[in-house]
């Protein structure tokens, strides 16, 4: 940067003619080379001569002492008087900019005849090189400000100035001119024009001229399929350019090549990329690196590691590029551990490791669940000075967030100089997954006010941690600025603002937003159907997942997940079971999550044995697949099957997470088995897991059920977090089995104030009085239900009576056979009435 600075100022005096240093230092030169003069003839034409084979070469900044040569010609020029600086003048300034002397080029430049535009032409290529684009074409104003016209050699490096700025509206003026000067067609000037068109997204500007130029070679090929290859939804276009160039006379080559195959990779185009690898083989193209690396990652990326590992072993010298195309892609396609065995082969060779190696490499740390490796990792990076890009901080990041280190990523985060967008993206998603929503917000505000612009992964990641608050308002806040920015399109961002509206207790928003979406992929039908079955709306989760299937989209492990707890929460015996058709056949039934939520479908719909038989079938389990047939157990009141399935756990290496002792702990609320769940309940701190708000609802609940409320009271005084609603809700629900109207009363007083538009909780109170004789107290809180504008939602219960599914609520007669329905309560009443049974009214 400063060596460019320097160049900057010396450039900036460019209209300075005359210069005492410049004189002094061709003096020194004359007399250095007066000796030597008989080795120089007098004559233009032998200087010129001796200048010939210099300019020839393709680059002469790498001949030791091309500089020295071309300086000693030009001083023999000044001895020998020729002052006519003519044509050899300005091959002296070509040899000054290809030698990257740029020094000596400016103070030569303004003694040659400016009428040509030739030394206007090196000077625009001088700067072009340098990065200096701004003077470049600054300097191609100034030769017209001379009365200079161009010619066929000035546009191509001033195009390519112009490219250095994305100056497009200025290349299209250009080009005009290019063609009032007959020069549009000519094979360097039309090749910088299609290039420059490819490199800045004017595809259809590239495509009109390359189709009218007489001749194209092989660069220009590969330019307009480079440009295809960046643009999103080209890959049409890019094939048939394949196929016509090939039909042409040009013959692809290793760039061609590259190309295409990187285009099947991006998008799993494996039958294409196979015949593509046959054209290679048959040029004898496949051992050229960049083609072997880009058939490695190809194979890679559509799920064929094996094959691509053939190809990398058959490689005769892999560079480190190849192996990080293979690593990435062991990390890909989830073979960690012959992920990590070739890094250790890769150590012992002689290629060594840099940046995007890891950046391959550490996202295999958490899928292993080894800390340790990542520390392990991360220090050979600072050891031996890695360079920690934005790409190896980002994954470092993500590593520490998701083994739970979070400290550590704060702390690489912190000590980033160069933080950008990315890195701030990656810190708010693992701050939002590991449940610190607050944290993750105050980046998203941190972000904003230094002026960065938030893309849209940044929004979908900061959308969850709303969600988890349950801020409406600020999601909406944020769904405005996405609409503001033209991003609700994508379907990532559709996803989380339906999610994000479900959690926050607004289904209807979040189906508005899933009903608007352009286009939907399977991530978008998971989000809007697992959020129709967890806000209570099975039927819809239902008839949603129908949908799909019947819009062509494709079902996934999530899909068929979200579909089966649906089935659970209506339940639907018949539905499951289809559903489990289906993952049969279709393969699903491997999968270890979807397994899970086929146990806990049987298990709710009271199959116990369909359940366990789900289980015993699975060839592998995880901590989700035992906690599933736990619960199932502890749901269904087999308190023993549930311990000894506990301890089952254990014994075969798997560790109890929170979700297993909120299982085992609910069984034994079931069983009325009190001390064994506040045993379970004290295990947990014994395994490292912190308890969090179920696990103490569900000891209060515990204490409760068996009438112990002063000591679920006590419960909840000790508590090391603030009690939310559902807490006191619980004690609330336990005091009204009980008849304990005071400690309803203490609880209803921080219910009203955390949740105060529920109206359970009123209701609840009510009939407590109601039951004790309060009536004054009864009254006093259903008017209070008045003022506060609190409606009672009516409840609704289902049953399923060969295969149809009917609903019911409290006092309903619109069911078709309602006269016989309520015949055979009636008769039911009376034989309970007959067995002792005396009913309690609500008041």
């Amino acid at each position: 940067m400063r060596l460019m600075h320097q160049y900057r100022i010396g450039f900036s005096s460019i209209l300075s003619q005359d210069s005492f240093s410049y004189k002094c230092f061709l003096h020194s030169v004359v007399h250095s080379t007066a000796k030597q003069s008989s080795y120089f003839p007098y004559t233009e034409e032998v200087l010129a001569s001796h200048l010939a084979p210099l300019l020839q070469h393709k680059n002469p900044s790498q001949i030791p002492s091309a500089l020295q040569q071309t300086q000693q010609i030009h001083a023999q020029f000044v001895v020998n008087g020729l002052l006519n600086m003519g044509i050899l003048g300005t091959r002296i300034l070509g040899m000054y900019i290809k030698c990257n002397h740029y020094f000596d080029a400016k103070k030569l430049f303004w003694q040659l005849q400016l009428r040509y535009a030739s030394p206007w032409n090196w000077m625009i290529r001088g700067f072009t090189q340098m990065g200096c684009y701004d003077y470049g074409i600054l300097f191609y104003f100034k030769m017209l400000s001379f009365g200079t016209g161009p010619d066929k050699y000035t546009f191509p490096y001033l195009i390519k100035a112009c490219g250095g700025v994305r100056a497009v509206d200025l290349v299209k003026h250009l080009h005009g001119m290019m063609q009032d000067l007959g020069l549009e067609l000519d094979v360097y000037v039309g090749g910088a024009l299609v290039g420059f068109y490819a490199e800045n997204d004017c595809l259809d500007n590239a495509r009109e001229l390359f189709d009218k130029l007489p001749q194209r070679d092989v660069v220009l090929w590969n330019g307009m399929l480079n440009g295809y290859l960046k643009c999103e939804g080209m890959e049409g276009n890019l094939i048939e350019l394949f196929e016509q160039m090939r039909r042409s006379e040009v013959e692809p080559n290793a760039v061609t090549y590259t190309c295409v195959l990187k285009l099947c990779g991006l998008k799993s185009m494996l039958k294409l990329g196979a015949m593509v690898h046959g054209l290679v083989v048959r040029c004898g193209l496949e051992m050229v690196p960049s083609v072997a690396n880009t058939l490695v990652a190809l194979y890679a990326k559509c799920r064929c590691p094996f094959d691509a590992r053939k190809l990398f072993d058959s490689v005769v010298q892999a560079d480190l590029v190849t192996w990080n195309s293979m690593i990435g892609g062991y990390v890909q396609n989830g073979f960690m551990n012959e992920a990590l065995n070739l890094f250790r082969r890769l150590m012992y060779s002689d290629v060594k490791p840099d940046s995007v190696t890891f950046a391959s490499l550490l996202p295999l740390v958490p899928e292993l669940g080894h800390l340790n490796l990542g520390k392990e990792i991360h220090c050979y990076i600072v050891r031996n000075g890695v360079r920690l890009d934005l790409f190896v901080k980002n994954a470092l990041i993500d590593v520490y967030f998701k083994c739970k280190d979070v400290d550590m990523a704060c702390k690489v985060f912190e000590q980033s100089s160069d933080v950008d967008i990315v890195i701030c993206t990656a810190m708010i998603s693992g701050l939002v997954l590991n449940g610190m929503n607050p944290d993750a917000l105050e980046i998203f505000r941190w972000l904003v006010g230094k002026k960065m612009r938030p893309n849209a992964v940044t929004f979908a990641s900061t959308l969850p941690a709303c969600a988890g608050l349950t801020a409406l308002t600020l999601g909406k806040e944020l769904h405005g600025n996405i609409i503001r920015r033209g991003l609700e399109g994508r379907c990532y961002i559709g996803s989380a603002l339906t999610d994000m509206y479900a959690k926050c207790g607004r289904l209807d928003l979040g189906q508005q937003v899933f009903l608007r979406m352009p286009e939907r992929d399977s991530v978008c039908w998971n989000s809007i159907i697992t959020s129709c079955s967890q806000n209570g709306r099975p039927e819809a989760a239902m008839d949603i997942f129908r949908d799909m299937g019947l819009e062509g989209a494709k079902y996934d492990c999530v899909s068929i997940s979200a579909a089966l707890s649906a089935c659970a929460s209506l339940p639907s015996l018949r539905h499951g079971k289809e559903l489990h058709g289906f993952m049969m056949r279709g393969g699903f039934n491997s999968d270890l999550f979807t397994s899970s939520a086929l146990i806990h479908m049987y298990a709710k719909c009271g199959h116990l044995n369909l359940a366990q038989r789900v289980f015993d079938s699975m060839e592998t389990r995880n901590e989700v697949s035992w906690n599933s047939i736990i619960a199932a157990y502890g749901n269904h009141g087999h308190l023993h099957q549930c311990l000894a399935l506990f301890n089952a756990m254990e014994d075969e290496g798997f560790q109890p997470d929170h979700v297993t002792f909120l299982a085992v702990m609910s069984a034994c609320g079931h069983a009325g088995e009190v001390e064994e769940g506040k045993r379970h309940f004290n295990m947990i701190q014994e395994y490292g897991i912190a308890a969090r708000m179920e696990h103490y609802s569900c000891l209060i609940d515990m204490l409760g059920r068996a009438g112990r409320l002063g000591e679920a009271f006590q419960v909840i005084e000790a508590m090391p977090f603030s009690p939310e609603a559902g807490i006191w809700g619980t004690l609330l629900g336990s005091c009204r089995i009980h008849g304990n109207v005071e400690l309803a009363e203490v609880a209803s007083h921080h219910l009203f104030r955390l949740d105060p538009q529920n109206s359970g909780y009123y209701v609840l109170l009510s009939n407590l009085h109601a039951d004790s004789g309060t009536w004054d107290r009864a009254d006093e809180i259903r008017n209070m239900m008045k003022e506060r504008g609190v409606k009672k939602i009516p409840g609704f219960s289902w049953i399923e009576v060969n295969n149809s599914n009917h609903v019911f609520a409290a006092a309903d007669k619109n069911h078709p056979q309602a006269s016989q329905i309520y015949e055979l309560l009636n008769d039911l009443l009376v034989e309970l009435q007959d067995e002792g049974y005396v009913a309690r009214f609500s008041h």
